[in-house]
C-alpha cells in the first residue's frame, strides 16, 4: 500500500477520486492500492518557551537558543494557556497508522516551501523513515493531476527546498521569540511583539507616515495657457513655477498683453510599450488591492479558493513567466475564454499565430511558473471570485498581444522671456491596450491630443489663468504601495554595494507577505484610515524603541531572503545560516535589553470603582490592580482603538471626547461618547441624548 498525504481535505478528496480511492474511512480515503489523507495545515510546528521549561518573560532566559529545537501538535488557546488542538491529534494519529501500514509515501502537499514544511514536520515528529516521493503540480485539474503522477520526484530532490522552509521557521522563532520578549521585559507594559519580517515592515509604514506627516507644505504657482487650432482644444504649462504670487499675477499680465506664443522646438519620438507579463502573487495582490480594494490576505484567499475549484494555477508563485512547455497549451485557454461572457469581445481582439511569446522564459520560473487560467472555464463564483479570475484571464490575453506603439509629442513655446511645454500622445497601434480598451493607469501626467504643430508656428493664446498649486508630500502606504516596497526593498537600500547585491530581493516572500500585513493589524501595530495604512499610537512607539536597532533593518531581512534562496537552490548551508541566526538573536536580545523606556508618559489614574487603586493601562485593556475590584475597560470600542487622552477624560471626568467612525453589530458607522454611570461602568451617548448599554 501507499500512502498519500495532502495539504487539506478538499485536495484529499480530488486526488482520491481520480485514482479510484473511493472507500471512505474516518479522517481518510481507501482503495486501488493507495490509503488517501490529509493534514488540516500545520499540524506540526516549533515548541515554544513553555515546552523547553521557560514559563513567563524572564530575562534570566534569555537569549532561548533550543538545541535540539523541539516539535510539537498544533496549539489553540484555552482559558489563560495554550493546549494541544485535539483537532491535530486525532488526524495525527490517523496519518501514523496509515505510514506504518505502508510501505512508501507520496506528499501532495502544496508544492512550495510550507506545503514542504508542513510534510516534513509531520515525517520527522512521527520518527518516520518510509521512503517518500514527491506530487509537483502548477494546478488541480485532472490532466495535471494524472501528468504529477506520471512524474513521480524522488523526496530528496526537495531537501534544499525543506532546509530553507526550515530554517525560514526557526529564524522567525529565534528572532521573533526573544526580540519579544526582551523588549516586553524592558517595557514592563503588555507585550510588544517583534518579528524578523514584521518590524522591518512596520518601520516602513511608520517612516512613510512621519515624513508625510512632517511632510511642510509649500504653495507654487504656475501659468496655464488655453489654445485651439484645427478645431482643438489644448493647453500649455510654464516651465516656471513661481513661490510668489504677485510675481505670477505680473508675469500673467504681461503674457495676456502679447496674447501670442511660439514654437521654439517639437520633438516627436515612438514608443514601444511591451505588453505586461503574467501576475505573480504579489502583482495580482497589488492590482486587486488597486481596483478592487481587496487586501492582500482577501486576495491571497480568492486565489486559493480559485485554484483549489480548478480554474486557475497555484497562486502562490514568485514568477511571471512560463516554461516552453506549458506554451503549447496556451491557445487551447485562450480558446476556453471564448465561452466566457466577460472574456467573449477580448478574445475576439487577439491575433492568432501572432500570440507574443515574451512570458515564455524557462531560466525565470521558480517552483512554479506565472498564474494561468485553466482550461475549466467557472460558471457559479461570487463578485469578488468573479472579478479576480477576470483579472487574471485578461491579464494572459494582454501578455499575448503585441506591443503599444504610441508616438509622443513634446513641444516648447516662448512668450516674451517665459519658457511654456506641452505634451502630446498618439495611439500608433494599440497593441495589448485593446485588450481592456484603456490606455493610461495613472494619470500622473496630462496627455492631450494635439494638432499638426511645426516649430516656430505663432499660436493665439485664447486664454491665460494663473494656477494655485502646492508641493506634495510622499503619499502614504496603500496595501498595494506596501507590497510594492517589500518587493523592491533591496532598491531602497542605501549602501551602494549592499543595494546591488539586493536589488531583486524583497523582505518576506509572496506567499507570506499578506500573513505578515495581517500580523501587524492584529497585533494593533497598524490600522486602516480609508485605503491607506497608518500606523496606531503603539504602531508608533514599538517603531520609536525599534527605528536604529538592527531588528528593523530592511537590508539585512533582505540578505536573509537572499542567504534562503541559496539554501533552497543547494547553494548556501543550512546549519551556517542557523548559526548566524542565533549570534543576531543574541546581539538584538542584548541590544533590547539596553534599551530605555520612558515610563513617564503615560497618566497615573485612580480607579473609578474602588477610588483607591492606580490603574494598570495596557494596550487592550485598563484595569484595577486589585482582584476585589475588578474593574475593567477595553481601549477598543466597536472597531476604534480609544486614545490615552480619551482614556484619562473617562476616568477622570466620566466622559471622553466624541469618538468618530465607531461600528454597530450590523456594521453601521456611528459617533458617541462613551460616558460612565455612578458603578463606573461604560456606555455610549450619542450628540442627540440616544444612549445605550455597552
Amino acid at each position: 500500500m501507499k500512502t498519500i498525504i495532502a495539504e487539506k481535505p478538499s485536495v484529499a478528496r480530488e486526488i482520491a477520486g481520480l485514482l479510484g480511492a473511493s472507500e471512505k474511512k474516518d479522517g481518510y480515503l481507501t482503495g486501488n492500492g493507495y490509503f488517501v489523507t490529509w493534514a488540516f495545515g500545520h499540524l506540526i510546528g516549533l515548541g515554544m518557551p513553555e515546552d523547553y521549561g521557560i514559563t513567563g518573560f524572564d530575562k534570566a532566559s534569555l537569549p532561548i537558543l533550543p538545541n535540539p529545537f523541539l516539535l510539537t501538535v498544533r496549539k489553540v488557546k484555552k482559558d489563560k494557556g495554550y493546549t494541544a488542538d485535539t483537532r491535530a491529534l486525532k488526524q495525527l494519529k490517523v496519518i501514523e497508522q496509515l505510514f506504518n501500514r505502508s510501505n512508501s509515501i507520496i506528499v501532495a502537499t502544496d508544492a512550495g516551501r510550507e506545503g514542504e514544511l508542513i510534510f516534513r514536520y509531520i515525517y520527522e515528529y512521527l520518527k518516520c523513515n518510509k521512503p517518500f516521493e514527491r506530487l509537483w503540480i502548477s494546478s488541480l485539474t485532472e490532466k495535471a493531476i494524472k501528468q504529477g503522477f506520471d512524474n513521480l520526484k524522488d523526496g530528496k530532490e526537495f531537501d534544499g527546498l525543506y532546509q530553507a522552509a526550515q530554517g525560514r521557521s526557526r529564524a522567525d522563532w529565534l528572532v521573533g521569540i526573544n526580540a519579544t520578549q526582551a523588549l516586553s521585559i524592558v517595557a514592563g507594559n503588555g507585550i510588544y511583539s517583534l518579528g524578523r519580517v514584521q518590524t522591518p515592515t512596520l518601520a516602513l509604514i511608520c517612516k512613510r507616515y512621519l515624513v508625510n506627516k512632517n511632510f511642510l507644505v509649500q504653495q507654487y504657482w504656475q501659468i496655464q495657457l488655453s489654445h485651439n487650432k484645427e478645431l482643438i482644444d489644448f493647453k500649455t504649462i510654464s516651465k516656471t513655477k513661481w513661490e510668489d504670487q504677485k510675481i505670477a499675477d505680473d508675469a500673467l499680465k504681461a503674457i495676456q498683453r502679447i496674447g501670442i506664443t511660439t514654437i521654439t522646438s517639437l520633438e516627436r519620438k515612438s514608443v514601444t510599450e511591451q505588453p505586461p507579463l503574467l501576475f505573480d502573487l504579489t502583482g495580482l495582490q497589488k492590482e486587486a488591492n488597486k481596483k478592487l480594494n481587496l487586501s492582500a490576505e482577501e486576495t491571497l484567499n480568492i486565489a486559493q479558493s480559485l485554484y483549489e475549484k480548478k480554474f486557475i494555477t497555484y497562486p502562490r508563485t514568485g514568477s511571471k513567466y512560463i516554461p516552453e512547455d506549458v506554451w503549447t497549451e496556451i491557445p487551447n485557454l485562450v480558446r476556453a475564454l471564448q465561452d466566457r461572457e466577460t472574456c467573449k469581445q477580448a478574445v475576439s481582439r487577439m491575433k492568432w499565430g501572432r500570440f507574443n511569446k515574451r512570458i515564455v522564459n524557462d531560466l525565470r520560473v521558480t517552483d512554479h511558473h506565472g498564474l494561468l487560467i485553466t482550461d475549466k472555464i467557472p460558471s457559479a463564483l461570487n463578485a469578488k471570485e468573479n472579478a479576480v479570475y477576470d483579472m487574471i484571464a485578461f491579464r494572459l490575453l494582454e501578455t499575448l498581444s503585441q506591443a503599444c506603439i504610441k508616438e509622443i509629442i513634446d513641444v516648447s513655446l516662448q512668450v516674451l522671456h517665459y519658457d511654456f511645454t506641452a505634451k502630446g500622445c498618439k495611439i500608433i497601434e494599440a497593441g495589448w491596450h485593446s485588450i481592456k480598451g484603456s490606455f493610461s493607469d495613472d494619470d500622473s501626467e496630462l496627455v492631450q491630443d494635439l494638432p499638426e504643430l511645426k516649430k516656430g508656428d505663432e499660436l493665439k493664446i485664447k486664454e491665460a489663468t494663473v494656477l494655485e498649486k502646492e508641493t506634495k508630500p510622499p503619499v502614504l502606504y496603500t496595501e498595494a504601495g506596501l507590497l510594492s516596497a517589500m518587493e523592491s526593498a533591496g532598491k531602497k537600500i542605501e549602501n551602494e554595494d549592499e543595494r546591488k547585491a539586493l536589488q531583486n530581493i524583497g523582505i518576506g516572500t509572496p506567499a507570506t507577505r499578506a500573513s505578515i500585513i495581517e500580523t501587524l493589524f492584529t497585533r494593533n501595530y497598524i490600522q486602516r484610515e480609508k485605503k491607506s495604512l497608518i500606523p496606531t499610537e503603539k504602531g508608533l512607539q514599538v517603531y520609536e524603541l525599534v527605528k536604529d536597532r538592527k531588528i528593523a533593518d530592511v537590508a539585512m531581512t533582505a540578505e536573509w531572503e537572499l542567504a534562503l534562496q541559496k539554501i533552497e537552490n543547494n547553494e548556501a548551508d543550512a546549519g551556517a545560516f542557523q548559526k548566524e541566526m542565533e549570534t543576531y538573536a543574541k546581539s538584538i536580545t542584548y541590544e533590547l535589553l539596553q534599551t530605555s523606556i520612558a515610563q513617564g508618559n503615560l497618566p497615573k489614574l485612580v480607579c473609578p470603582k474602588c477610588k483607591t487603586q492606580q490603574l494598570i493601562i495596557r494596550d487592550k485593556i485598563v484595569k484595577c490592580p486589585d482582584e476585589v475590584c475588578n474593574w475593567l475597560q477595553f481601549r477598543n470600542m466597536c472597531g476604534v482603538q480609544i486614545g490615552i487622552a480619551d482614556i484619562e477624560s473617562l476616568v477622570s471626568k466620566g466622559k471622553t471626547s466624541l469618538i468618530k467612525g465607531m461600528k454597530s453589530k450590523a456594521g453601521k458607522k456611528f459617533d458617541a461618547y462613551i460616558v460612565f454611570n455612578e458603578k463606573a461602568e461604560s456606555s455610549f451617548k450619542f450628540a442627540k441624548n440616544k444612549s445605550y448599554k455597552k
